[in-house]
């Protein structure tokens, strides 16, 4: 963190509540992380026993991001940041948002598992899910690892990632939409199936956001909307 100079205040509490920010935030990162992991799981394994597991960690990340929200807006009204600190301070806020969301994505998922639990699934298909799971796992691990080492060359990397993400999600469509003109009957299951696709399509973009804050948080310059190109990374 000694590129942003954000632990150099005179004030060792407010060292400690800036410190205090980041890690709560990369802790619940790790929570919403678990989420995904857990979800996967129960699609491959098709064991619905890890649900309540689930259900628990929900609560802790959706508690994280209300204490983290209540945190940062004390921090902006009582220490007033300037610079590198209220850049940090605005990240964190931003990236709370979508790391909820993309919990909500990984609940979602493991709900529709559930009900997948006694169908069968074909292989391919099924291999293509989990593919698409582990590839949306890593982009959210590298935007946190990004965030962690305000590694802007890494938040780059995991933006073109989602290149990968969006053409296996393509690829699992094309897939299901052959499956359920083959045998209509399995439509219900195979709907389910594209659901889970879409869900690990949208944390991948989920993910994006999140390293477009990091380059906010890095650059000092909001890159939101401006494409990979004029953020300084290419196709």
């Amino acid at each position: 963190m000694d590129r942003l100079h954000l632990s150099q205040h005179i004030s060792r509490q407010f060292n400690a509540e800036i410190e205090d920010v980041r890690k709560r935030a990369l802790a619940m990162g790790g929570l919403v992380e678990e989420q995904i992991a857990a979800a996967v799981t129960i699609l491959e394994s098709r064991d619905a026993g890890t649900l309540a597991q689930i259900g628990e960690r929900e609560r802790r990340i959706n508690q994280s991001e209300v204490a983290l929200d209540e945190q940062c807006t004390f921090i902006l009204a009582r220490r007033q940041p300037t610079a590198s600190d209220l850049r940090l301070v605005l990240t964190v806020m931003k990236m709370l948002g979508d790391l909820e969301r993309i919990g909500d994505e990984a609940k979602r998922i493991a709900r529709i598992g559930e009900r997948l639990v006694a169908e069968e699934g074909d292989l391919d298909v099924m291999a293509l899910l989990a593919e698409l799971g582990a590839a949306t796992r890593d982009m959210l691990r590298g935007a946190l690892d990004a965030f962690v080492r305000l590694d802007e060359a890494l938040a780059h990397d995991v933006l073109r990632r989602d290149v990968q993400v969006d053409r296996i999600y393509r690829s699992v469509q094309d897939a299901l939409v052959a499956r359920m003109q083959e045998y209509p009957d399995a439509i219900p299951a195979q709907l389910d199936r594209l659901w889970c696709a879409r869900s690990f399509e949208r944390i991948g973009d989920r993910c994006k956001n999140l390293c477009e804050f990091v380059l906010y948080l890095v650059r000092g310059k909001d890159v939101r909307h401006t494409g990979l190109a004029k953020a300084g990374a290419a196709y």
